[in-house]
């Protein structure tokens, strides 16, 4: 990678984006990045020190609005860069800064026809390691490697500097898994909150309507019957219920991430519902609604006929 900073044109508009890198054609797999239109950065584009470009959404917002910039130029210090490709949208990162603010050009060209230098040099190399487990072994293979290509001997001083993201990744680790625990705490709270609700209307339902249970029983109604009754009715309030608390998350979802737009300029959150998750929570409430609606269900169906028929 290496790093330069300009402002870049394309007509009468400029933009100075967050980051300007040189880059090979191993980016992306490294970042585990995509291009959502055109292509990517080719071996022979470096070899040639192409005048070529890949950009981020921020960029396409900024420079080009609705029209399409694949096959346009944009001018960086004077120089004219035809755009290839853009990037998919990757957000902000961890301290807020847009990842889609960001023009790639191949590392030989920032050398060459950028910053003008005739030397072999880079600013940093990014590596990915194949799991948080192994960047441990990783960071020591890359040392190693760089000892014996810098030929450094043992003893002397390094004349590079390695770091991971092996603590960050604990941190956020560590912060992940007790917002997990957090909100696991509070949706089993809920649940046993809505489930003692839903069972207390059960019963107040079943003490309510003990001369039409003996009515039925009197008719010829089993005592499975009864049962099943009531707990579909138990299963159908719960899911109602989940139903509209998933439309209210929904609506609040939507809500917050507009007032959060409205504060930030040039940059759009967007509201990303998952209807897999949606599913998941009706059939939590469903399996609610079963749990705390027997003891009610089954009350009912223990009912003597002729006790029910007199009840008043």
């Amino acid at each position: 990678m290496l790093f330069t900073a300009a402002n870049i044109i394309y007509g009468n508009a400029n933009w100075t984006p967050n980051e300007i890198v040189g880059v090979g054609t191993e980016y992306l797999a490294v970042r585990d990045w995509s291009t959502v239109s055109g292509v990517f950065l080719t071996d022979r584009d470096i070899s040639s020190a192409a005048k070529v470009c890949v950009i981020g959404h921020t960029i396409v917002a900024k420079l080009f609005q609705t029209a399409d910039p694949i096959g346009q130029s944009i001018r960086l210090r004077n120089i004219p860069f035809r755009v290839i490709g853009v990037l998919d949208k990757k957000g902000v990162n961890m301290v807020g800064k847009d990842q889609d603010d960001i023009v790639l050009l191949p590392y030989t060209t920032v050398r060459k026809r950028i910053q003008g230098s005739k030397y072999d040099f880079l600013h940093a190399i990014m590596v990915s390691a194949a799991s948080v487990s192994l960047m441990g072994e990783a960071t020591s293979e890359i040392e190693y490697l760089l000892y014996e290509r810098h030929d450094i001997a043992p003893g002397e001083d390094a004349d590079f500097r390695i770091h991971d993201t092996t603590e960050m990744a604990n941190v956020l680790g560590t912060i992940t898994g007790t917002l997990t625990l957090m909100l696991s705490a509070i949706a089993g709270i809920s649940l046993l909150v809505g489930g003692v609700g839903i069972m207390n209307i059960m019963l107040v339902s079943v003490s309510e309507r003990t001369r039409e249970i003996g009515i039925r029983m009197a008719v010829g109604a089993r005592p499975g019957d009864i049962l099943r009754q009531f707990l579909v009715e138990a299963v159908l309030l719960s899911c109602v219920g989940g139903l509209v608390g998933f439309l209210l998350g929904v609506a609040a979802s939507i809500g917050i991430t507009k007032v959060i737009n409205s504060f930030t300029v040039g940059k759009e959150w967007p509201t990303v519902i998952s209807f897999e998750a949606a599913v998941v929570a009706i059939l939590f409430a469903a399996a609610v609604g079963i749990f705390f609606g027997f003891y009610p269900a089954k009350r009912a169906s223990k009912l003597d006929p002729i006790d029910a028929l007199r009840y008043e």
